[in-house]
């Protein structure tokens, strides 16, 4: 058996102890995990997920007469959060998600990605894909990395040209470390080879998969204004998922081509 993300995350420490642009990266403040992703869809192969935004300005939904524009209902006044996510005595800032098996499948040929690393061995793709996610973690360890536009400016994108030369340079640098084989190696395997030589793939997810951990509504007592007098106020539903996670809603699951399934552990 492997444990696919304990195999990212021991390549993920060497890669900030190695390139000099990542060292600011506290590790211990980041939690890897995994989901479902079949090989044969569209869809990412990873994604980097901040817990350190701020709680969001007040605010409500409405509903208005097509016919006169007049507000016919409202919800209660309400803030969006991010839930507390906390392993040990480290609380988590953000979270990075692997599509499996998608992420194990990736490959350089016919990729966007492909004439950066000319010459270079297929697996890269994927390392490629660790760096990109681990480059979103923003310096200030509060939200993802935001893009400069010159002039003090930055961008409310995620993603620019300039974003994806800094990912192949830090990768770049990476290899010319020449680091161990023994952390890269599990990347040289799509899938269906790892299955072949492990006998089975499985990595960290939560226990209420496919859900993890997402930014929820919470409604507030004390209501700002009434906007409409006399309109109808609509309850807001309280979250369905958890606000507050720990390691006891971790788990480790067995991941197929198409599905995945909990792992017993042992007694």
């Amino acid at each position: 058996m492997i444990n696919y993300t304990d195999h990212i995350v021991r390549l993920m420490a060497d890669v900030i102890a190695r390139v000099p642009d990542l060292t600011y990266i506290d590790l211990s403040r980041v939690l890897v995990f995994a989901r479902l992703g079949r090989s044969d869809a569209e869809g990412a192969y990873a994604t980097c997920h901040a817990l350190g935004l701020p709680s969001s300005e007040p605010s409500y939904y409405f509903w208005r007469d097509r016919r006169t524009g007049q507000m016919t209902r409202r919800s209660e006044w309400f803030v969006t959060k991010s839930p507390m996510v906390e392993v040990g005595s480290s609380r988590i800032d953000y979270l990075i998600s692997f599509c499996l098996p998608r992420f194990c499948d990736q490959t350089l040929a016919r990729a966007q990605k492909e004439h950066v690393y000319s010459g270079a061995a297929p697996w890269v793709a994927k390392l490629d894909t660790i760096v990109h996610e681990l480059y979103h973690v923003d310096p200030s360890m509060q939200g993802i990395r935001k893009l400069p536009l010159g002039r003090g400016r930055v961008s409310t994108r995620t993603h620019s040209p300039q974003f994806f030369r800094d990912v192949a340079r830090l990768v770049k640098q990476y290899l010319a470390c020449r680091p161990d084989p023994a952390l890269t190696q599990f990347l040289t395997h799509d899938f269906v080879e790892l299955n072949a030589r492990f006998g089975r793939v499985t990595g960290a997810a939560f226990r209420h998969f496919p859900s993890f951990p997402q930014r929820y509504i919470e409604v507030l007592s004390d209501h700002p204004v009434d906007v409409e007098p006399g309109v109808r106020v609509e309850q807001v539903k309280p979250p369905g998922v958890p606000t507050r996670y720990t390691a006891a809603d971790l788990a480790v699951r067995e991941f197929s081509k198409k599905t995945s399934r909990r792992v017993k552990q042992a007694a």
